[in-house]
C-alpha cells in the first residue's frame, strides 16, 4: 500500500510539472509596446508578421508558439509582436509613420513592406536588434524544432561571428521531438 501511495504522489507530481511546463505562453506585444518596453529594458524584438487569411500564420499559432520551449525563448530573449500585415492602423516606427495606403483587401502595409524588404510572404519573422534596427527577416512556417536555432541564433547574437549553418552544428534544442 505505502509503495501505491508513493507511485502515485510520484505521478501526480510528474503530472503537475508537465502541465506547469506546457502552460507557458507567448507573451505578445504591439509594436508600439514592444517599442517603449526596449527603452526601458533592451531586448531584441521578434515581429510575427501574419494575415488573418493566411493558413499557415494559423498553424504556426496553433503549434508552434504553443511550444513551452519556444515561448519560454520568446518571453526571455525577445519583445515578442504579432503584427497584421494589412493592418489600417498608423504605425509610428523609428520617428516616421508607417499606414496602410491601400484601400482593397489584402493590401500591405507600409511597415510590412518595410520589415520584409517588399518580399510579402505569409508568415514571416522579422528580428530587431535591440536598437530596433532590422537584423533580417525569414519567410514560411517553421515548426518549433525549426525555429528555435533560429531565435537562439539571433538572442545569442551568435549571427555576428558565426553563419547559421555553423551554429547548427553546435546547437544543442530543449524541444523533444519524440
Amino acid at each position: 500500500m505505502k509503495r501505491l501511495v508513493i507511485l502515485l504522489v510520484v505521478a501526480s507530481i510528474g503530472l503537475l510539472k508537465t502541465s506547469f511546463a506546457q502552460e507557458e505562453i507567448v507573451k505578445w506585444y504591439s509594436m508600439e509596446d514592444a517599442l517603449e518596453l526596449n527603452k526601458i529594458e533592451q531586448r531584441k524584438i521578434f515581429i510575427d508578421v501574419y494575415t488573418d487569411w493566411c493558413g499557415w500564420c494559423k498553424k504556426m499559432d496553433a503549434s508552434t508558439f504553443t511550444n513551452p520551449a519556444i515561448a519560454k525563448i520568446l518571453n526571455e530573449e525577445y519583445y515578442a509582436v504579432k503584427f497584421d500585415a494589412e493592418t489600417n492602423d498608423t504605425i509610428n516606427f523609428g520617428g516616421k509613420l508607417f499606414i496602410n495606403e491601400g484601400g482593397k483587401s489584402r493590401s500591405p502595409h507600409q511597415l510590412a513592406v518595410a520589415l520584409l524588404q517588399g518580399k510579402m510572404s505569409y508568415p514571416s519573422v522579422a528580428y530587431l536588434n535591440e536598437q530596433n534596427q532590422l537584423l533580417t527577416s525569414v519567410p514560411g512556417y517553421y515548426t518549433a524544432d525549426k525555429l528555435e536555432p533560429i531565435l537562439m541564433f539571433f538572442a545569442e547574437d551568435a549571427f555576428i561571428s558565426n553563419t547559421f549553418e555553423d551554429y547548427q552544428k553546435s546547437f544543442k534544442s530543449e524541444i523533444n521531438t519524440n
